[in-house]
């Protein structure tokens, strides 16, 4: 399989899960700017969304957005448990926080990121999700992890748009679950090797 990736972009959260999945890949840098790989092939050609992750399984289909592809790769190593079994509540509780991120807070730093945002917006959406990671802290009451006591696919996801915030003027020491999660996240193997091998740690 190949991952198209771009560093710290939420491909990381791919990236994160098929090292924690232990599946074999090969990451392709692909740039968000110039929409190139490095061998000057044009990423729309790969993705016409022009947007990572994309996932390339080894028959050559390719598969897009990152709350699909975690979900393809814990499949693929049921064993890990990842993912809940589909079909259990469990599985639609990690569903329903994939599309949570995804829409209430990935989405939602877009603004943040883009030059051509005006600058007196971008105080309405700082608080915007600070008022959404708040939130997700007061989930996190007496959790280890979203879904309860055990790492899933979820977390890395939440890890990963986090991690965000740094870079926009998102702060979230102030949220101690939220602290405590990712302290957990950052501290495991493949986080580490994952965000060593996108140049992201030294």
């Amino acid at each position: 399989m190949k991952l198209y990736y771009s560093p710290g972009a939420c491909s990381l959260s791919p990236h994160i899960v098929l090292l924690e999945a232990g599946l074999k890949f090969e990451l392709v840098l692909a740039s968000t700017k110039s929409k190139k790989l490095a061998d000057g092939t044009d990423f729309y050609s790969i993705n016409s969304k022009g947007s990572v992750p994309v996932l390339e399984l080894d028959n050559g289909e390719r598969l897009t957005e990152g709350p699909a592809i975690v979900q393809y790769i814990a499949d693929l190593a049921p064993g890990t448990n990842l993912a809940p079994a589909n079909g259990t509540m469990a599985r639609y509780r990690l569903q329903e926080w994939l599309n949570f991120i995804t829409s209430e807070l990935h989405k939602s730093f877009s603004p943040l990121f883009n030059p051509a945002t005006p600058e007196d917006y971008k105080p309405q959406v700082r608080a915007k999700l600070a008022e959404r990671f708040a939130w997700v802290n007061e989930q996190l009451e007496g959790k280890q992890y979203l879904l309860g006591d055990h790492f899933t696919l979820a977390d890395a996801y939440l890890f990963v748009v986090s991690n965000w915030g740094q870079y926009v003027g998102v702060d979230v020491s102030a949220y101690a679950n939220l602290v405590d999660l990712r302290a957990r996240v950052a501290a495991r193997p493949a986080v580490i090797a994952a965000m060593t091998a996108e140049g992201l740690l030294k």
